[in-house]
């Protein structure tokens, strides 16, 4: 496998996913503004929208979309932990918070705060939810240490995105469970691998 990457873009949860099943996998980094690989070549001949993550299997087939990429890694572990078996409560809650961090965290994230031309007004509305989405996420973690029980690929994407939040200035102060929460996921051997492979830890 091969997975096309941006360091600390949404693709470090597949990262960290790769990293925790223990999958053989190589890596591609895409600079996002250029949307060229390190070669020079055109990343978007290969993923014509430019976006990251892309994850190419062994068959060559190439595959989209941080959610579907994260079920379909932790179902390469035979005991599926980081997921559940398909039918189960487990599975279905770990499901449901990728979802969740999918449409109310990274889409209000990403784009809106990225770029310089957002205006003002939509900022402060893009921030205004995440606060609220920040509250949910600290209430419930103040009861458990994880999204869906045990440490699930949900973790891994909630983590990646929440952690935005450093990069763009916005305080998590508020949210004292959430804090604690980044840093048990931070210290996690996979999540400190992919963040060494990607630059991010030095």
């Amino acid at each position: 496998m091969k997975l096309y990457y941006a360091p600390a873009a949404c693709s470090l949860a597949v990262h960290i996913a790769l990293h925790e099943v223990g999958a053989r996998f190589d890596t591609a980094a895409v600079d996002l503004a250029t949307h060229q690989l390190a070669d020079g070549s055109s990343y978007l001949d290969i993923a014509p929208r430019g976006y990251v993550p892309l994850l190419e299997l062994d068959d060559g087939t190439r595959h989209t979309e941080a959610a579907a990429l994260l079920q379909h890694v932790a179902d390469l572990d035979p005991a599926q932990a980081l997921i559940g078996e398909p039918g189960t409560a487990r599975r279905l809650a770990v499901t449901e918070w990728l979802a969740f961090v999918s449409t109310e965290l990274h889409k209000v994230f990403s784009p809106w705060l990225w770029h310089k031309e957002t205006a003002d007004s939509t900022r402060r509305a893009v921030k205004d939810k995440l606060a609220q989405r920040f509250a949910e996420l600290d209430a419930r973690l103040a009861h458990t240490n994880f999204l869906a029980g045990d440490y699930s690929v949900a973790d891994a994407y909630a983590y990646t995105i929440v952690s935005w939040s450093d990069y763009l200035g916005i305080p998590l102060t508020p949210y004292p469970s959430l804090k604690a929460y980044l840093a048990r996921v931070a210290a996690r051997p996979a999540v400190q691998a992919a963040r060494r492979a990607e630059g991010l830890d030095r």
